[in-house]
């Protein structure tokens, strides 16, 4: 789920999971090299990880598979500060947007039954649902987030009303349910938690059962998901994850969040172990039906399919582009990835209890490692741009229709503003990639093949959000 639901705080508000797959592919074959030492595929594996650690950027657990063996399976850091507890294999974590890919395939499961139909319009199944919108969205569109909802974990009052206090699904859909469209159902791509809200709200009516009870008889009890569920008010487990976030004072506690809100867009916890295993269980029919995998992992619009991010990418020197499917989260003091390589049966599995904002970037490393390509350390020597290149930066670049990041450069120093928030001082990581001074994010650019500036990444929370250059 977009780490939105951290309270907000001083810096570049999160939109949400929109992720930028032929970007993504840019990066990984264009990351900065740095000669890694011979050593085995696990043991390279561990000594990248380990320097996020060292360097704070990382905190939490990490499987690795290729060619369907596990060949990294570790935690680093600690699950609890307090307690001294460290992270595990089998440690716990809130997941967040990965809970998307579940509620998915639960919709799926229920076509396949022939209980839900994905032309289906959302007032075929809540015929309380407010009109025009009930009558023109489909399932088709919430799951793909072209229905456009507006997002209700970005209205003013999220953080200081809504965050903290138990709702029911039918209070959840209240929230944005009679608010406007941001455009007429399907002619767009905006990431909105609200379409899986509304998801899970179906689920319930067709089954007449809650949506944890749905995911656990259908999911996680099948496939023997023993540490997975939907964490409503799950009792005490030693084994769970306590959520961080960097604050001026040090690293705290992570604000607290009611289970029930994120409810079938973000609330459930699992481990790196379980998530694996959800993974390989997409290879075969124990899940869904070739066909209904198809749909799962076919790319409507900005690469988004049904709970997964689908493109391709290029990594290092090989020549042919490799197909990726992925999806973060992040949800107070916890962020995650989930990515597969279906070609050669690789998996990553990254967990994180401190928020971090590393998790892209220790992706992509990781992925090039597996392809035996240098991947780039976690901190970059801090770099001075030329005047001519930070010239080329200089615009307008859009990451949704009423949101835009304006890139100035005064003295030889570059500059970013969000719609209605503060200008930041960046500071060169690289020719293309920029850190936010005194703000936990990134902006990288990238050309087209004319060579001209064509895009900017947001890398923050976790996220890999595109904006491309309108002025």
């Amino acid at each position: 789920m977009k780490n939105i639901f951290r309270p907000a705080t001083a810096g570049l508000l999160l939109l949400g999971v929109l992720a930028a797959p032929a970007l993504m592919a840019q990066t990984v074959a264009s990351a900065p090299q740095a000669a890694i030492a011979p050593a085995s595929m696990a043991q390279q594996l561990d000594d990248y990880v380990h320097q996020f650690e060292k360097s704070g950027r990382f905190m939490g657990t990490v499987l690795v598979a290729d060619h369907g063996q596990v060949v990294l399976q570790k935690g680093y850091g600690l699950a609890n500060r307090e307690k001294g507890l460290a992270n595990t294999p089998n440690t716990k974590f809130r997941i967040g947007s990965l809970s998307k890919q579940f509620t998915a395939a639960l919709v799926l499961q229920l076509v396949e039954k022939g209980k839900l139909k994905l032309d289906g319009h959302v007032a075929d199944y809540l015929p309380d649902y407010p009109q025009p919108a009930g009558g023109q969205i489909t399932l088709h569109q919430l799951l793909s987030h072209t229905a456009g909802l507006p997002n209700y974990t970005a209205q003013p009052t999220f953080a200081t009303t809504v965050m903290r206090t138990p709702h029911t699904p039918t209070q959840l859909v209240s929230l944005f349910s009679t608010l406007p469209l941001e455009f007429a159902p399907g002619t767009q791509y905006h990431y909105s938690n609200s379409g899986y809200v509304l998801l899970g709200a179906i689920i319930e009516k067709v089954t007449g059962k809650p949506y944890a009870q749905v995911f656990q008889e259908n999911v996680a009890g099948p496939l023997k998901l023993k540490a997975t569920s939907v964490d409503v008010q799950e009792p005490a487990d030693a084994r769970r994850a306590t959520g961080y976030e960097a604050t001026a004072s040090g690293m705290e506690t992570a604000p607290a969040l009611d289970m029930s809100v994120p409810y079938a867009a973000g609330a459930i916890t699992s481990t790196a172990t379980d998530l694996y295993h959800w993974s390989q269980a997409l290879e075969g029919n124990k899940v869904l039906s070739e066909t209904s995998k198809k749909l799962l992992f076919t790319p409507v619009k900005n690469h988004y399919a049904y709970g997964w991010i689908v493109y391709k990418a290029k990594v290092g020197a090989e020549v042919d582009t490799i197909l990726v499917q992925e999806h973060n989260g992040a949800i107070n003091g916890f962020s995650s990835y989930l990515v597969r390589v279906p070609q050669s049966q690789q998996v990553i599995v990254l967990l994180d209890n401190h928020a971090g904002e590393s998790l892209a970037e220790l992706k992509r490393g990781l992925l090039r490692i597996l392809h035996h390509q240098p991947a780039t350390p976690p901190v970059a020597a801090t770099m001075a741009a030329d005047a001519s290149t930070l010239g080329a930066y200089v615009g307008v670049y859009e990451l949704a229709p009423t949101f835009r990041i304006t890139v100035r450069q005064r003295d030889g120093r570059l500059f970013v503003q969000a719609t209605g928030q503060s200008e930041f001082e960046t500071e060169a990581m690289s020719p293309v990639l920029f850190a936010l001074k005194g703000v936990p994010a990134e902006v990288e650019f990238s050309k087209n093949d004319k060579g001209q500036v064509a895009q900017l990444i947001l890398h923050q929370g976790g996220h890999d959000q595109p904006a491309p250059k309108v002025e």
